[in-house]
């Protein structure tokens, strides 16, 4: 035996990050929803709803991405994130700049 007994864990990384991708679309909806809050005052302006619109763009984009991902996780072996990875991030990204914005209001 070399390096000790087999583990075993084939797998459990990618189900570790299948799970870390699905904690993630979890917060991005509670962003999402709370960057969206603001428009539903009564006195809330145009600038309240687009932002909000954007938030909810944002925030389906970032299901969709993380849903294909997980998906592609689930195969053996899983297929490498190569495009889905950086467009979640610029999309996170966007979503923080609309939660600034959504404070600035």
């Amino acid at each position: 035996m070399r390096g000790g007994p087999e583990t075993g864990d084939h797998g459990a990384s990618a189900e570790r990050t299948r799970l870390a991708w699905r904690r993630t679309g979890l917060s991005a909806t509670a962003v999402g929803l709370l960057a969206a809050r603001p428009a539903f005052r009564p006195d809330a302006g145009l600038l309240a709803w687009l932002v909000a619109a954007a938030a909810m763009a944002a925030w389906v984009a970032l299901i969709a991405i993380a849903y294909r991902r997980s998906y592609g996780l689930r195969s053996l072996p899983p297929q490498p994130g190569r495009r889905a990875i950086p467009a979640y991030a610029m999309l996170a990204a966007a979503l923080a700049v609309l939660g600034g914005l959504v404070v600035m209001l």
